[in-house]
């Protein structure tokens, strides 16, 4: 386990037992989990209860392919559930023990404040193809400079849907081109792991050895969480394996809330206001408002977010995780005046990002370090107050269905009676 002076980019945190092939959760497992968890629970627990995040953890975690999205963009089976207990264990919303991944990656600080960073900066990128990116630009400066580095080969970012305007969907980016395109930000999630699966990555890289692929991420607090407990088991990810394996830099995005596509989008945004999707070329939330902007850089809205509140994805309302404790660098504009970016550098690989990128950024100390760390304890603060189970960064990283299910009022025993022992959603 890794303590807060070490800061490593991945922790050694993978034990054998004896020489089994299923690793031992190291001091994170006490043996009160049940030996076959199924995709059943999940769904009972956290799809049904409308608490899904859609980040992809259970997708790409998934040994045998059998859970991919449904027409609303949340998990489903696609064929027989194996119940090996990983799409539960590793669910933000269901067995992880997301406040634990934070001290596993961060130390015996990571759960305070803002956490203790390596170095806290305000920046912005001084080149011109700023104009349509968000705030500072910083996340698109460091992906470009890790490309013209060399230091991966590709960034799994949200590009905007062909079909629907202002509907995130997951992107590798190849070319510093690409990520100038792409530049800016979305407010709903696009199951991103889902998108590390062999056919995304071959499609990309058609004539690499993926053995030798590196990558890096962009997403939320969320999305870096399941990226973090993922990368410490050494599984077998299925179709998602190399995926996995190849991500080597992390950027979380400050977040307190994301959104469904089609109440915010389509319900709050064109229904009620009258903004239709394709008349906005900008939207960004800052001090506490969603401003929004036409193709004629006029500001056609500015409105307190908690409007919105209402379209926000409900898991939402247990994330404590503001500031992306597990990311190696987390930006955001909370802490930075206008066009700068906040950039709070966590890990080594974090610091290589920014020293690549700062010849690029007119940048100087973070200007309001308090605001950061205000937001990130209002926002843990929040959580406490939706959270049913207790919240407890030394307690074990997963917790059984059974206890959750006590803890949440939900059904213990979410299995179809007629077939003894057989979960009715893997039939």
């Amino acid at each position: 386990m890794t303590t807060d002076d070490t800061l490593p980019k991945k922790p050694s945190n993978v034990a054998t037992d004896g020489g089994s092939e299923t690793p031992k959760l190291r001091n994170d497992y006490e043996g009160s989990k049940p030996s076959e968890t199924w995709f059943t629970e999940l769904d009972q627990a956290v799809i049904q209860e409308d608490r899904c995040i859609q980040c992809g953890s259970c997708i790409a975690v998934c040994p045998v392919d059998t859970i991919g999205t449904d027409e609303d963009g949340l998990p489903t089976l696609t064929k027989m559930c194996i119940g090996c207990s990983r799409c539960w264990d590793f669910c933000p919303r269901g067995g992880l023990r997301y406040e634990r991944q934070w001290k596993i990656t961060g130390g015996e600080d990571n759960v305070k404040g803002a956490g203790d960073p390596i170095d806290e900066h305000s920046a912005k990128v001084q080149d011109n193809w700023r104009e349509n990116a968000q705030d500072g630009g910083v996340v698109t400066a460091m992906l470009i400079r890790l490309l013209e580095e060399g230091k991966i080969d590709g960034a799994v970012i949200a590009t905007e849907s062909e079909d629907e305007p202002w509907k995130a969907e997951p992107f590798i980016a190849t070319t510093p081109k690409e990520c100038i395109e792409n530049a800016g930000s979305f407010y709903n999630q696009t199951m991103a792991l889902e998108h590390l699966d062999y056919r995304a990555i071959e499609e990309t890289f058609p004539e690499m050895d993926l053995d030798d692929l590196d990558l890096a991420v962009v997403g939320t607090p969320c999305v870096i969480e399941g990226i973090e407990a993922l990368q410490d088991f050494e599984w077998d990810y299925g179709s998602h394996e190399e995926g996995v394996r190849a991500i080597e830099y992390t950027i979380a995005l400050m977040c307190t809330k994301n959104f469904n596509y089609y109440k915010f989008v389509g319900e709050q945004l064109e229904e009620k206001r009258d903004i239709p999707p394709e008349d906005i070329k900008k939207m960004d939330i800052l001090h506490g408002k969603l401003m929004v902007w036409d193709h004629s850089d006029e500001m056609i809205l500015e409105e307190d977010i908690e409007n919105f509140h209402s379209a926000a994805l409900k898991g939402c309302d247990e994330c404590a995780d503001f500031t992306g404790y597990c990311a190696d660098v987390s930006v955001g504009s909370v802490g930075s005046s206008d066009e700068y970016s906040s950039v709070i550098v966590r890990t080594e690989a974090g610091q290589e990002m920014w020293e690549l990128t700062e010849p690029e950024l007119d940048h100087h100390d973070l200007e309001e370090r308090s605001e950061i760390g205000g937001l990130q304890n209002w926002d843990k603060k929040a959580a406490f107050d939706a959270l049913e189970r207790p919240f407890d960064p030394d307690a074990p990283r997963f917790f059984s269905y059974s206890e959750h299910a006590e803890d949440y009022g939900v059904d213990p025993d979410p299995y179809d009676p007629s077939v003894k022992g057989k979960p009715s959603s893997s039939s």
